[in-house]
C-alpha cells in the first residue's frame, strides 16, 4: 500500500491551486495527508523520519482542522484517531524549521485492519521562512488593501500553527471595515436567523417587521418567534421612547471639599456657556443636562447629550473635551482633572443608568387574553405573574439590575447583526420586567429599558451585512435610531413572554429544557 499512500499528499491545493504539503509551521514541520484510499483507523505511529533522521515519538503530533489530535505515543488500538476518506490531517514534526530546497519525509502509520501504511513523500520547501517576530503585519500607507490583509492571516498561521481558512471568506471588500476594525484578518461568522414577523404599535416603528437574530444558541430564534406569535395574536407590542441621552463624566479634582462645592455653583451658573463650548464640536450633539455628584473634594460633573441617530459615545466624548479645556481656562482653582471619572459607566451597567436613562429608554407592554395565554402557552394568568414576582425578589436578592430572563439574548444577536457596539451590551441589558393581571383576568405585561445604547448611522452600522440587517427593518440611516429602539423593545418583551410562560406552564420546566434538548442546545 505504499505507493496508494502517497496519493494521500498529491492534488492538495491551496485556494490557488498550488501543491503544499510539506511546510514550515511556527517552531514545527508539517505534512498535509489527506485520505483518497477508504475509511481508516489509525492505531499507531511506526516511524517518523525526516531527511533520514528519525524523530521521537513524544516530539509528534497529529492534528485535525478542529485543533490537536494525539501525540505520537499515545496513539494505540485502545486510543484509536478516525481517518475517515477525504478528511484531512496534519503530522506536525515538532523539530526545527527545514531549509529551502527538497527534503524527504517517511512516515509508518498502523492502521488497524488495513495493517501498516508506509509514506515516503519528496517535497520542496521554496522559501524558508523565520520565526515570525511580535509584530502583527501592517501598512502605513493603507491597511487595508487585500496583501496586508492576507499578510496578516498568514502570520498568523505561521505564529499559531492555526488554520484561518474560513476567517478569510468575506464577501466584502477589506476598506469597508476602515474605522471599525484595526489590522483587519477576516470575519468571524455567525449564524443569522430571522424572527416574526412581530407587530409593533410604536410612535416611529408601526408595522410587521422581521427580526433578523445572530446567535449560535440553539432554540433561542425558536423562542423568540414563540412569543412573537404570542405578541401578534394580541395586538402587538405598543412600543414608547421615554428619554434619549449618552454622557461623558470628567471628574476635576480640588484643594479641599468646600473649594469643590463652590465649582459646582459655579458649573450651574454657567451652563449655557459651557453647552456653547461642547456643542460647537458637532451639528448633533445637543446637551441637555450637567448633574454633579461630589465626593470628597473630587467633583463628577454627568454631562448628558441626544446625539441623533448615532450611539454618540465618541461624539460626546469629544464635546466634552471641549468644554473641560474651557472650564481649566476658566476655573484656574482646579487642580487636576480627566475627560471621564466612570460615573458615566460607559460599557458597565449601574442603577444610575437606571434612574436617569443611558441611550434610550423605552417601554414595550401588551395585554395578551387570559383563553389565549392558556391555549397557546399553556399557563394561567395568575400562575404566571407569581412566577414574574418570584424570580423578581431573587434578581433582586443577587443584586441584579435586570429583573426579567434573557433581554441579553435578544440585544446580543441583535446587536452583531445591526452593527451595534456589543461592548454597550452591559448597559443595555438592563431591564426591568412587570406583570399584573387585569381587572378582566388578562395579563398585562411591559418591559421596560433604561439603558438601550443604539445606532442607525455610523459605526458599524454601515458595515454591508449589518447594514443589510437593518435594511430588513427599514432602520438604516438618519432618523430611524427611535423605530429601532422602539422594534427592539417589543422583541425583548416578546422574548421575556416566551421564558416566563416556559418556566410556569402546565408543564413546569420540562418544556423550557426540553425545547433545548429538541433544537440541539444540550447535545
Amino acid at each position: 500500500m505504499a505507493s496508494d499512500a502517497v496519493s494521500w499528499t498529491r492534488g492538495i491545493g491551496s485556494d490557488t491551486g498550488a501543491a503544499r504539503c510539506l511546510r514550515n509551521r511556527r517552531g514545527a514541520v508539517e505534512l498535509e495527508l489527506r485520505n483518497h484510499l477508504t475509511d481508516l483507523r489509525l492505531t499507531g505511529l511506526g516511524v517518523v523520519r525526516v531527511d533520514g533522521k528519525e524523530v521521537p515519538l513524544e516530539q509528534v503530533v497529529l492534528l485535525s482542522d478542529e485543533g490537536p489530535v494525539w501525540r505520537g505515543e499515545r496513539l494505540s488500538r485502545e486510543c484509536p484517531v478516525s481517518f475517515e476518506q477525504r478528511r484531512t490531517l496534519y503530522l506536525r514534526a515538532e523539530i526545527p524549521p527545514l531549509g529551502e530546497g527538497e527534503h524527504r519525509v517517511e512516515v509508518e502509520l498502523e492502521c488497524g485492519l488495513h495493517g501498516p501504511v508506509s509514506l515516503h513523500v519528496t517535497e520542496a520547501i521554496e522559501e524558508a521562512h523565520p520565526e515570525p517576530d511580535s509584530r502583527i503585519p501592517r501598512s502605513p500607507e493603507d491597511d487595508y488593501t487585500e496583501d496586508i490583509v492576507r499578510s496578516r492571516r498568514d502570520y498568523a498561521e505561521a505564529w499559531t500553527g492555526a488554520r484561518l481558512e474560513h476567517v478569510a471568506r468575506h464577501s466584502f471588500d477589506a476598506g469597508h471595515a476602515r474605522n471599525s476594525c484595526e489590522h483587519f484578518t477576516g470575519v468571524a461568522q455567525v449564524p443569522l436567523g430571522i424572527a416574526g414577523p412581530l407587530a409593533v404599535l410604536g410612535e416611529h416603528a408601526h408595522g410587521a417587521y422581521l427580526i433578523p437574530l445572530a446567535t449560535t444558541e440553539g432554540a433561542m430564534v425558536a423562542s423568540y418567534n414563540r412569543g412573537i406569535k404570542l405578541l401578534n395574536e394580541s395586538g402587538g407590542a405598543v412600543c414608547t421612547v421615554l428619554d434619549d441621552a449618552m454622557q461623558r463624566s470628567p471628574v476635576f479634582v480640588f484643594a479641599d471639599a468646600k473649594a469643590g462645592r463652590e465649582f459646582t455653583t459655579w458649573v450651574r451658573t454657567n451652563q449655557a456657556a459651557i453647552a456653547e463650548q461642547a456643542e460647537s464640536t458637532s451639528h448633533v450633539a445637543t446637551l441637555e443636562d450637567i448633574e454633579a455628584y461630589q465626593v470628597s473634594r473630587l467633583v463628577f460633573l454627568r454631562f448628558s447629550f441626544t446625539t441623533g441617530d448615532a450611539a454618540g459615545q465618541n461624539m460626546v466624548g469629544k464635546a466634552v473635551f471641549a468644554a473641560l479645556l474651557w472650564i481649566r481656562e476658566q476655573y484656574p482653582a482646579i487642580h487636576a482633572s480627566f475627560l471621564d471619572g466612570n460615573i458615566s459607566t460607559d460599557k458597565k451597567s449601574s442603577q444610575l443608568n437606571i434612574l436617569r436613562t443611558r441611550g434610550k429608554r423605552v417601554v414595550a407592554e401588551a395585554v395578551i387574553g387570559k383563553e389565549l395565554l392558556l391555549s397557546r402557552m399553556r399557563t394561567h394568568v395568575r400562575q404566571l405573574v407569581q412566577v414574574q414576582r418570584i424570580t423578581t425578589e431573587g434578581a433582586n436578592l443577587a443584586g441584579s439590575h435586570n429583573n426579567g430572563s434573557q433581554s441579553a439574548n435578544a440585544l446580543a444577536a441583535l446587536f452583531i447583526a445591526t452593527g451595534q457596539d456589543v461592548g454597550a451590551l452591559a448597559e443595555s441589558a438592563a431591564g426591568r420586567l412587570y406583570m399584573e393581571e387585569t381587572s378582566d383576568g388578562d395579563l398585562y405585561a411591559s418591559i421596560t429599558l433604561p439603558a438601550l445604547v443604539l445606532a442607525t448611522h455610523g459605526g458599524g452600522t454601515g458595515l454591508p451585512t449589518q447594514r443589510e440587517c437593518l435594511e430588513l427593518m427599514d432602520c438604516y440611516g438618519r432618523g430611524k435610531v427611535r423605530r429601532l429602539a422602539e422594534i427592539v423593545a417589543g422583541v425583548v418583551l416578546a422574548g421575556e413572554l416566551s421564558l416566563a410562560c416556559a418556566l410556569s406552564s402546565t408543564l413546569g420546566s420540562e418544556e423550557w429544557v426540553s425545547s433545548h434538548e429538541n433544537l440541539g442546545r444540550n447535545r
